[in-house]
């Protein structure tokens, strides 16, 4: 299992919609890989947006994202880009 350390950047931290766009990029992307996230003491399987939520990960919080499957060493930069991206919701223009 290879990991990543990520610092939240999101002004509202880790909320439900970075969330379910996290959550998305790993079901659509990389499906038959393994993620866990291990932040604050604790550490999850990231399968549920409930257990990402109670994490309750906020701006400069960081986290170990941890991925396992053929193509870890890009899902690690995918989905530890998301964590690290600055969400606009809704978008500006």
């Amino acid at each position: 299992m290879l990991e990543r350390s990520v610092t939240i950047r999101n002004k509202a931290g880790i909320h439900c919609r970075p969330s379910g766009v996290i959550l998305n990029a790993i079901r659509d992307e990389f499906p038959g890989h393994r993620f866990r996230l291990a932040a604050k003491g604790e550490e999850i399987e990231l399968d549920g947006m409930l257990d990402l939520l109670s994490l309750g990960l906020g701006r400069g919080d960081t986290a170990l994202l941890k991925a396992e499957g053929p193509e870890a060493e890009k899902a690690l930069a995918r989905i530890g880009g998301l964590f690290e991206y600055e969400f606009d919701f809704p978008p500006r223009s």
